[in-house]
């Protein structure tokens, strides 16, 4: 019996950071093998995996909802049939619907021998509030089809802030495990222990109901982002928070919800249903772009606080790329709004970045990274 565990999150909320953590310690002697499910035309997150050693199969279907249940089911039977692993970690998209990979999950095991041994989502604690006024439809069936939520960056904010983001899971998940500790002070082992023996399992039943409408793309989607929730103040000097080691970004992000504005007349909510019938191709937009240009660090640099400006490149939600620098190294950034890591790592076949967003001008961001 092959093990399942997904670990889910929206955009930019520590997943892979998280998936690391568990392969330092949490499967010893265990045969993995990890499928991400990404979003997006050039899938970068596999060139971060790679210095784990762990097999990625990447699915860069451009629309998730429509492609789910076809591609990512025969990739999941795939991966069992060819490596007969002992466990599988999924990695679904940031701007997936955590139902519909668990309903997937269970398809699968009508004709193979899996189970799902856990499932958790991880969130950012300082934008749960802002994901979940803005982009509800994803971020809170997310939520909602975990057993085990994971805070993300608790070490860099307040308790009352903590606090007030359990509050508003709980809302939206009473019996949910929900990990408050920050991730260094926690054994991978023990991570893994807390996913896998939550206080209970959910149910296809206690899922957030189904996507009945997985072809109805007729319809313009507008999207009223609320830009109150995460405005930033440009006044303070961005690489005082920027980091050039190896650490993984994830892990040493700063608190910006001292920057979200929360006495607003005139916010313009995305209030529909989250149970809602939209897909992440009418939503959210992406860019991806392969490129054997090279770089200087302090471009990047550069680029990746221009991104903040909205009123010029859209709203850019994650950026992520792995890039050759002019003295032959590999750059590797990450950026979410207001915060940014740059590392150097491994090698790939050839320059890519990839950015997601609402309302992006494409022709802004090639400018801006001058390919």
């Amino acid at each position: 019996m092959t093990k399942v565990n997904i670990i889910s999150g929206f955009l930019g909320a520590g997943k892979t950071t998280l998936i690391k953590k568990l392969l330092e310690g949490a499967f010893e002697g265990e045969k993995v093998v990890l499928l991400e499910n990404e979003y997006g035309e050039v899938g970068i997150d596999g060139g971060f995996m790679k210095d784990t050693g762990i097999q990625v199969t990447e699915l860069n279907s451009g629309c998730i909802c429509c492609t789910l249940v076809g591609d990512f089911t025969v990739a999941l039977g795939q991966l069992i049939d060819q490596y007969h692993p002992d466990r599988v970690l999924i990695e679904p998209s940031g701007v997936g619907k955590l139902s519909d990979i668990r309903r997937v999950v269970d398809d699968v095991s009508k004709t193979h021998a899996i189970a799902l041994a856990g499932c958790a989502t991880v969130a950012d604690v300082g934008k749960c509030r802002m994901y979940a006024k803005n982009f509800g439809e994803f971020f809170i069936d997310q939520i909602e089809s975990a057993e085990t939520i994971i805070l993300s960056r608790t070490q860099l904010t307040t308790q009352d802030k903590i606090e007030k983001c359990v509050a508003l899971l709980r809302e939206h998940n009473a019996k949910a495990r929900i990990i408050t500790t920050p991730w260094d002070e926690l054994e991978p082992a023990k991570m893994l222990e807390t996913i896998e023996h939550p206080d209970f399992l959910l149910t296809l039943e206690d899922l957030p109901e189904a996507d009945h409408h997985h072809h109805d793309h007729g319809h313009e989607h507008e999207h009223h982002h609320d830009h109150d929730e995460h405005e930033h103040h440009h006044d303070h000097d961005h690489d005082e928070h920027e980091h050039h080691h190896d650490h993984d970004h994830d892990e040493h992000h700063h608190d910006h919800d001292e920057h979200e504005h929360h006495d607003h007349d005139h916010e313009h909510e995305h209030h529909h249903d989250h149970h809602g019938h939209h897909h992440a191709d009418e939503i959210f937009e992406n860019i991806g772009v392969e490129t054997p240009k090279r770089f200087d660090e302090a471009e990047i640099r550069s680029a990746l606080k221009e991104l903040d400006d909205r009123f010029t490149y859209g709203d850019i939600l994650r950026a992520k790329g792995i890039l050759p620098t002019n003295d032959g190294r590999w750059l590797h950034f990450d950026y979410v709004p207001g915060e940014s890591e740059i590392r150097y790592g491994s090698a790939d076949y050839t320059g890519r970045l990839c950015v997601i967003g609402v309302h992006i001008n494409e022709e802004a961001l090639k400018e801006l990274f001058g390919i």
